[in-house]
């Protein structure tokens, strides 16, 4: 019987460690969120290869290198109305998105580690997610289009036509650059991209 009870116990103290554990684990996330929200109220879309925004935000120098360098000129400075995010580097892919550019120039000069460039060059990088509004998207309505599958960068391998002529999102693929978005034909576009 007192080996039982001594089985039942330190169950009870495992159970017990196990709930203080995913208790704290669950405070230290809400505590980073809230932090997360008071500190970088707006998230901001970033250049590839961008750290997490808080790690971000303390990590870049606001130095301006991967501004000057971007082919596209899709990288421009957060307004000064962006609170600790102010002249941090941002892209706003509805004026100018990433182009994907082939040597990731942007996050090749960052003299900090904001900006990585990984190992296998925007292989599982992604910027943001993207998701189609099929009620936007006149290839649903029968109309012949396929624009945003021309328009990107990275090819079938992200976004592709199926056999009626319509979008298919390939999410292994998609690094969420925005060229789609911008080239849609509808208004607003069919393609939305959300931070992630």
């Amino acid at each position: 019987m007192a080996s039982e009870d001594r089985l039942f116990v330190t169950g009870k103290a495992g159970d017990r460690r196990h709930f203080l554990e995913e208790t704290l684990g669950r405070v230290a996330g809400e505590v980073a969120k809230r932090t997360e929200r008071r500190v970088a109220p707006k998230l901001y879309f970033r250049p590839p290869g961008a750290l997490d925004e808080l790690p971000f935000l303390a990590a870049c120098t606001r130095c301006s290198e991967c501004i000057d360098v971007c082919p596209a000129y899709a990288i421009v400075k957060a307004p000064p109305g962006a609170g600790f995010a102010v002249g941090t580097p941002m892209i706003d892919p509805v004026i100018q998105p990433c182009t994907v550019c082939d040597d990731m120039l942007c996050a090749a000069v960052c003299p900090t580690d904001a900006l990585n460039v990984p190992e296998t060059l925007w292989q599982g990088l992604r910027m943001a997610s993207l998701e189609l509004i099929p009620e936007r998207c006149i290839a649903f309505q029968g109309v012949e289009c396929g624009v945003c599958a021309r328009a990107c960068p990275i090819g079938d391998e992200a976004l592709s036509l199926d056999v009626a002529g319509r979008p298919v999102i390939k999410i292994e693929g998609c690094v969420g650059c925005g060229v789609c978005v911008r080239a849609c034909v509808t208004a607003p576009s069919s393609l939305e991209l959300h931070l992630i």
